[in-house]
């Protein structure tokens, strides 16, 4: 297993990264607790060797990013932070989807400020715009890459048509995308596969199937054999899986940071595997 992957072919990752959604609350909306709280996770993550931190404008909104920049700037030259942008909330469960270039635009500045950046490394489309064409939503994104502003662009929840769209219209490089991909969700599986044929990092969301897979009893019974807990099994199967997979599981305690990162050292046996992936 390769613990690494070369983000946009020159931002060299731990495939093992950290997400930044539960430093937030419920719906995302708001803080999750005491400001120090998070920053010592973030600081953690780093310490522990993540290089992949991965948040967005709509976490709080802006607070996740303005804690990922409290606890970590000014960035470890190592570091790659990936954001997002495309959706407005206007409460803990309203999303409201939206890919017009003059929106892209300010959220992606709005970011920049928010994460004392002059560029980001990875920028994500957090949904595509039914409303908005596909050309006029990567073309904001290529503006704002050919202005400095953005280094490499993702694409997240969408399908294998979707990005075989995008590369063909070849407007601007995709470096990444983000679609929820666990041990018993693979419902992205041809999706995974369009990845893997062009080099592509899949991050996978609710890696831990927003909590279900630590309870699941095939990883418990693997994780016997490990002296782990079902939740660094269900992660180690996804870095066993695809060498383009990057999980960045969340958690806003440092017990939990400690656990999921863990996982990066279980080494899953063939056989191990094929149980594992029997039950998808």
């Amino acid at each position: 297993m390769i613990d690494h992957f070369l983000l946009g072919g020159d931002l060299d990752v731990r495939r093992l990264g950290y997400g930044t959604a539960q430093l937030t609350g419920p719906g995302y909306w708001g803080p999750r607790g005491p400001a120090a709280d998070a920053v010592a996770v973030l600081r953690r993550a780093v310490e522990r060797g993540v290089t992949l931190i991965d948040t967005a404008d709509n976490y709080g909104p802006a607070v996740a990013e303005e804690l990922v920049a409290e606890a970590l700037h000014p960035y470890p030259a190592d570091v790659v932070i990936a954001t997002k942008g495309g959706v407005v909330r206007t409460s803990s469960s309203a999303w409201h989807v939206d890919g017009r270039p003059s929106t892209l635009r300010a959220m992606c500045e709005a970011s920049l400020r928010r994460l004392r950046v002059d560029r980001i490394d990875l920028y994500q489309l957090h949904r595509l715009d039914p409303e908005v064409t596909l050309a006029d939503q990567l073309g904001a994104l290529a503006e704002l890459r050919a202005e400095g502003k953005i280094r490499h662009v993702g694409l997240d929840t969408i399908t294998a048509e979707d990005l075989t769209r995008a590369l063909e219209l070849d407007i601007v490089p995709i470096a990444s995308v983000q679609n929820r991909y666990n041990l018993q969700d693979r419902s992205s599986d041809a999706l995974l596969k369009l990845c893997e044929r062009h080099g592509i990092a899949f991050l996978p969301w609710f890696p831990l199937g927003n909590g279900t897979l630590t309870e699941d009893p095939v990883c418990a019974a693997v994780a016997r054999a490990h002296d782990a807990t079902p939740g660094q099994i269900a992660l180690a199967w996804l870095l066993h899986h695809s060498p383009v997979l990057c999980p960045t599981p969340g958690t806003g305690t440092l017990a939990h940071l400690e656990e999921n990162l863990d996982a990066g050292a279980v080494r899953l046996s063939a056989e191990e595997m094929a149980r594992l992936s029997s039950q998808g």
